[in-house]
């Protein structure tokens, strides 16, 4: 008894266009390549080039309160610029925050250098970690999570 062993086969136009389109990126990587075309530059490289300027800026401190909640602190006057409670609805500041404190645990550096939170003119929005030179453009994560940061701009201080 003989088992024939049936093997599927895809079409051959389908091979065609997968090969073509392979042969394709390929051949717009050499051409971008070759022609020394070069990559898309970067918010903080335009700004710099455009000369935009900050509008506000305001150095601050993410501190871990015992309640498993945040203290945001104004590192120029020592005051709270803003709280995160555990279950407010402020998930998208915690899981920024959380990447860059992993950032900088991976390189050994403590909780202790500031973020500075920075307002250009042309309407960027930026966090800037001090202690590893990442910088988080905000306006990319749309209004709504934009404004979370941008609140903290103009929190007034609060007592400790």
């Amino acid at each position: 008894m003989s088992h024939a062993h049936h093997a599927e086969q895809l079409p051959r136009g389908a091979l065609i266009l997968a090969g073509s389109l392979v042969g394709f990126a390929f051949l717009l990587t050499a051409t971008v390549r070759i022609a020394h075309i070069p990559p898309a530059g970067s918010p903080a490289a335009l700004r710099e080039t455009t000369h935009v300027a900050a509008l506000q800026t305001r150095t601050l401190r993410f501190l871990d309160a015992a309640d498993r909640g945040v203290r945001i602190e104004d590192v120029g006057t020592g005051q709270t610029a803003g709280t995160i409670v555990p279950g407010q609805e402020t998930g998208f500041i915690r899981g920024v925050m959380r990447g860059l404190a992993r950032e900088r645990r991976m390189h050994g550096i403590g909780s202790e250098a500031p973020f500075t939170l920075t307002q250009w003119r042309d309407g960027e929005l930026t966090l800037t970690d001090s202690a590893t030179g990442r910088s988080i453009e905000l306006n990319a994560f749309g209004t709504t999570n934009r404004a979370a940061f941008a609140a903290l701009l103009r929190a007034p201080e609060l007592p400790r």
